[in-house]
């Protein structure tokens, strides 16, 4: 669980810095840029014998989806909400993450439902005066598709990394999901980016670079290490610990402006649906088997 609460504490400022340090900038270049870094961090590390063909054609889908499609999504998102409202929206993310894994062991459950209603309606209270926004309900729906990547990659990469041989370690192949995850935003950027207009000033490359080597390099590798050796349950407690801290971050910080009981209201609904998630006697309370470093 340590994993999981230093990648935490990491991205709890990486909401505030995109937002103060990178508008202005192609989000799917900072995307493709970002991975580039973490693949150069990882590079040193890949033994290629660690895992077969077909694995690694998976791990690289799997970041495709997880990493790549996931920043595509979210950091266009920034163009229409504020640091602390994105922080705030993925909190639906274990709640996915339980959907998707009771689709694939058939377990279909009621309260993973309203936990789902439950959000929606928290997310409606922070953004009562926007609702009539289009581009706010986008940003709003950008987030919950980026949430939705994630989950499935933490499921897939939970499943898949099980399988490996057990002389595999996570860093060892780490770099695949990567390159997986850095082909695809690559692939968006030729048709949404205009690289030859896209010019960072010193202090956005030393952001870019901060944010790949840390927050994604290191920030999504203690993360699938961490979520192969903690409970369902866990992992969905985990998943949220960063949002108080990237709230706390985007207002005292960066000084972003919010209406504090709307906002306490807003993150309670949507905290009660977690809740309701992980609740229950039917939960997966079982430690997966501990994956090799």
């Amino acid at each position: 669980m340590t994993a999981l609460l230093v990648a935490s504490l990491i991205w709890a400022f990486s909401f505030g810095l995109i937002k103060d340090r990178l508008s202005g900038l192609d989000p799917t270049a900072v995307a493709v840029l970002r991975l580039a870094v973490s693949l150069a961090v990882f590079a040193p590390f890949f033994r290629p014998r660690k895992a077969g063909a077909g694995a690694a054609c998976r791990l690289a889908l799997i970041g495709a989806v997880q990493f790549g499609a996931m920043y595509v999504l979210y950091l266009r998102s920034y163009a229409h909400l504020r640091a602390y409202e994105v922080a705030l929206f993925t909190i639906t993310t274990p709640i996915l993450v339980a959907l998707i894994d009771s689709a694939l062991e058939r377990r279909w459950r009621a309260r993973y439902y309203a936990a789902a209603a439950l959000s929606v309606a928290g997310a409606g209270v922070v953004l009562w005066r926007s609702l009539g926004d289009s581009g706010v309900l986008g940003g709003f729906a950008l987030v919950q598709l980026s949430n939705l990547c994630f989950a499935i990659g933490q499921v897939a990469w939970r499943r898949e990394r099980a399988g490996l041989p057990s002389g595999s370690g996570d860093s060892s192949v780490f770099l695949l999901p990567l390159a997986g995850a850095l082909a695809l935003s690559l692939a968006v950027s030729f048709i949404s980016t205009d690289w030859r207009s896209f010019a960072p000033t010193p202090s956005q490359w030393a952001t870019i670079a901060y944010l790949g080597a840390v927050a994604s390099g290191a920030g999504f590798f203690l993360w699938n290490l961490g979520c192969t050796r903690v409970n369902a349950g866990v992992l969905a407690a985990c998943n949220n610990v960063k949002i108080p801290l990237a709230i706390a971050c985007a207002l005292v910080v960066f000084g972003e402006r919010a209406d504090i009981a709307r906002l306490l209201a807003g993150a309670a609904l949507m905290a009660l649906g977690v809740w309701i998630a992980g609740a229950g006697p039917d939960a997966d309370r079982r430690p997966p088997a501990e994956a090799p470093t």
